[in-house]
């Protein structure tokens, strides 16, 4: 997964870098052609699989406000509070 995620990677740069080489050449048009399928690849599939691999085996429950958390981080508060002192 992580190889397909910098594959897509420059595959995108590729083609902004393609559509900004055809604007500058004067085919605005076609420019802006290149560089909307290379954003609309990072937003639609590019971003999805990196969420995606970054948060599987993960579990959400430790990123959450629970009331177990807030605990623990009153906790930690306190005791940095009184190693400082």
């Amino acid at each position: 997964m992580k190889y397909v995620i910098r594959i897509l990677f420059i595959a995108i740069i590729f083609l902004v870098g393609i559509g900004y080489y055809y604007k500058n050449t004067g085919d605005h048009l076609t420019g802006d052609k290149w560089v909307g399928l290379g954003i609309l690849g990072a937003s639609f599939i590019l971003m999805p699989l990196f969420i995606y691999h970054r948060w599987k085996n993960k579990k959400v429950k430790d990123y959450m406000l629970t009331e177990e958390n807030l605990k623990k981080m009153r906790d930690f508060n306190s005791e940095e509070k009184t190693d400082n002192n």
